[in-house]
């Protein structure tokens, strides 16, 4: 009695976690640049002798010369040059006359500043900048009545409050520069398009995608790089239109991880009709004799028909000669990948053919007769799992999505999965493995 527990459907939307690897590279010197171009001139100043306490200072900051940066890791390194002015208040008693008013002085600092920066759940860049040091190019001074007023102390002090707006100004300027947020969900988007594989088979790879992971941005030779990971289900679906998908969800909240896996796993089918196994099979024992018992009986196996028991393959052969009529032999389906080919094992009469041939043909239980059969049960689906693996790879190696989006991938590992019997095929899975990445131009990732 023929029974399956799997459908054609069902084998050909079987779906495989896989993870769809979206590199990024954002160079520092970009970045570089950009923060020159947004801070130019006055970044801050101060107009107030009252503020801050009353200090009896007035400030202007500009930036005079392109801030230069280094990245190392996970930090920048800023080193910024800026001309400060000041208006600081005095008052001196030389000779015991008291003088008083307010004298302007301009100088020059460098100042290095260190930022940290990280990302938040829901894709902001947060960055945290402080100022590691300064050195003076140029020192403050104001001299009245030739006495020199001694205010390095008070600005240095002024600066030290102040530093604040400086660094925030950078981290405002650091988050606007790497926005990633928009570029991803470009790439969440496209992950969801059905991408066509084989046209002439109809053949579309669909990726559900269930989550989204990065690693730490980290800078190396001058290059800002992570690697952004989309988890979800391939599939391989044969449909002559595209697929339709579900309107993609919201961007997942991110998650940081240390490494994000580069395993993609696509199936591979190849499939034998029950009527072409047969086929083969009875052509393969066509004019061949088998003797027993020293010659005293022979048959012929005249044909063969096949259906699927479960994860059995019933074989129903037709018998001429010592004894005519049918057996019913069952083996288990196995693909070899070292010789591609798909064979049974464990090949043996079923128990209602024992029976029968224990009282009227016992003497075919005595020789190897399952056991030749077993041998010459053997079919090549090598080259169709070689065929589909080429056709997949060569779809893979430069797909352009859209303007600007490709998937670029390799498939290397073919690693067997099982045979699997449905009411009309027998099917040979294999899984390919390799590495698919999708880049967005956007995400600099070329």
């Amino acid at each position: 009695m023929e029974e399956y527990q799997y459908s054609d459907k069902e084998l050909q939307n079987e779906k495989h976690l896989s993870v769809l690897n979206v590199p990024i590279e954002i160079p520092v010197a970009e970045i570089e640049n950009q923060l020159n171009q947004k801070l130019k001139g006055l970044i801050y100043e101060d107009n107030s002798y009252e503020d801050d306490g009353n200090d009896n200072l007035k400030a202007k900051v500009w930036k005079i010369n392109p801030i230069k940066m280094v990245a190392l890791e996970s930090s920048f390194l800023f080193e910024v040059p800026l001309k400060i002015w000041v208006s600081a208040g005095y008052k001196i008693s030389p000779l015991g006359m008291t003088m008083s008013g307010y004298k302007d002085t301009e100088f020059s600092i460098k100042i290095r500043l260190i930022s940290k920066i990280a990302f938040t759940p829901d894709w902001k860049v947060k960055s945290e900048t402080y100022v590691d040091s300064y050195d003076w190019i140029t020192e403050p001074s104001v001299k009245v009545a030739g006495i020199n007023i001694p205010i390095k102390s008070m600005v240095s002090r002024m600066l030290n409050k102040n530093f604040e707006k400086i660094t925030d100004a950078i981290d405002e300027q650091v988050a606007e520069n790497i926005e990633l947020k928009s570029n991803v969900e470009v790439a969440w988007n496209l992950a969801h398009q059905p991408v066509m594989l084989a046209k002439e088979f109809d053949t579309w790879l669909v990726i559900k995608p269930t989550g989204i992971v990065m690693t730490p941005l980290l800078a190396k030779n001058g290059v800002l790089k992570s690697v952004i990971g989309i988890n979800g289900y391939t599939q391989t679906i044969t449909s002559a239109v595209k697929p339709s998908v579900p309107v993609s969800p919201k961007l997942p909240d991110l998650k940081i991880v240390e490494n994000v896996s580069d395993n993609f796993r696509v199936s591979l089918i190849s499939l034998v009709s029950y009527e072409e196994a047969g086929r083969q099979a009875t052509n393969r024992f066509k004019g061949e004799k088998f003797s027993f018992l020293g010659g005293k009986y022979s048959v012929q196996v005249t044909s063969v028909e096949m259906y699927g028991q479960n994860e059995k393959l019933v074989i129903k052969a037709g018998l001429s000669g010592s004894m005519n009529g049918f057996i019913f032999l069952k083996g288990v389906p196995h693909y070899d990948p070292t010789t591609q080919q798909l064979s049974l094992k464990g090949l043996d009469y079923d128990l209602d053919t024992r029976n029968s041939i224990l009282k009227t043909a016992n003497w075919l239980l005595q020789g190897q007769f399952a056991r030749m059969m077993e041998k010459k049960m053997v079919f090549p689906v090598g080259e169709q799992i070689g065929d589909a693996k080429k056709t997949i790879q060569t779809a893979l190696a430069n797909y352009k999505v859209v303007d600007g989006v490709v998937v670029k991938g390799t498939l290397t590992d073919i690693i067997p999965d099982k045979v699997y019997l449905t009411p009309k095929h027998i099917y040979s899975v294999v899984f390919a493995q390799g590495k698919v990445n999708l880049r967005v131009e956007g995400l600099r990732s070329f």
